[in-house]
């Protein structure tokens, strides 16, 4: 104990519970706070293990079915203005660890990015799939959503033999699948797949940034904001936006209506 003490800052992760105790009771202030330090980090490491063993409840359920493969599938975007709506599939491996990963909204650009490196290394496959605006303001942004999920489903090297999907239905594909109502934030896979869906349209945006300057896209990514509808009164509308959305529509002049189409400011955010 005289020797950890002497450099504690090396040793002190590789104590046993019992001598971190002892140091959290020792009568030297540096000692103790290190010690308490110690054992914070700890807790925090204990609750992140919790999470993740409730987030792969979802796969182990299907696991012990028999299905091995067990894709996870969500979409991002499918409430901006402007951009496609992009969707991710994948594979992870059975009982996987990948640390801080969760739905994408939750989580710091900088984190996302370095999530979507580790996803992409450790996964048994990932897919991505999208549909244009063009896509949208022809079949709606409900059916635009499910279709970019099924070419994120088909565009996976391993055909997955279960599907868990965050809030919808995939369209057009022979595997069973289980929807999840908040799945990006109940299913380790689904959570995966929000980050590498997110992390890909962001990319996809910050290019448009540069394509069409002056509206804002690579801070909102197409979002309804107030720089948005700002941009949109003093430049009007460019190829990428979604005619089909209300307030772009008013923005373009358009006055006929879309039917289901049409869609308020806001509408569908919470499915991203």
């Amino acid at each position: 104990m005289a020797e950890l003490i002497a450099d504690l800052k090396a040793p002190v992760a590789s104590l046993g519970a019992d001598d971190l105790r002892a140091l959290a009771k020792d009568g030297r202030p540096r000692v103790r706070a290190i010690a308490t330090r110690e054992q914070k980090r700890r807790e925090r490491a204990a609750a992140e293990d919790a999470r993740l063993e409730v987030m792969l409840e979802p796969e182990r359920e299907l696991w012990a079915q028999g299905y091995e493969l067990i894709a996870g599938v969500d979409e991002a975007g499918a409430g901006p203005w402007a951009g496609p709506v992009v969707a991710g599939a994948v594979i992870l491996p059975r009982d996987i660890v990948i640390r801080r990963l969760d739905d994408s909204k939750k989580l710091s650009v900088k984190l996302r990015e370095s999530l979507v490196v580790e996803i992409r290394e450790r996964a048994i496959a990932y897919g991505i799939g999208s549909c244009s605006p063009e896509e949208i303001d022809s079949i709606n942004i409900k059916e635009a959503s499910r279709l970019a999920m099924q070419r994120a489903v088909m565009a996976l090297h391993r055909q997955p033999d279960h599907l868990l999907v965050d809030w919808r239905q995939v369209p057009g594909v022979e595997m069973p699948q289980v929807i999840l109502v908040h799945g990006d934030s109940r299913s380790l896979a689904i959570a995966a797949a929000s980050v590498l869906a997110k992390t890909h349209r962001d990319a996809i945006m910050a290019e448009m940034a540069e394509k069409y300057p002056g509206y804002g896209f690579e801070r909102h990514v197409g979002y309804g904001t107030a720089e948005h509808q700002k941009a949109l009164v003093e430049l009007g509308i460019c190829p990428i936006h979604r005619k089909s959305f209300k307030p772009v529509a008013r923005a373009a002049g358009l006055n006929k209506a879309h039917g289901s189409q049409l869609l308020l400011p806001g509408a569908e955010l919470s499915c991203d």
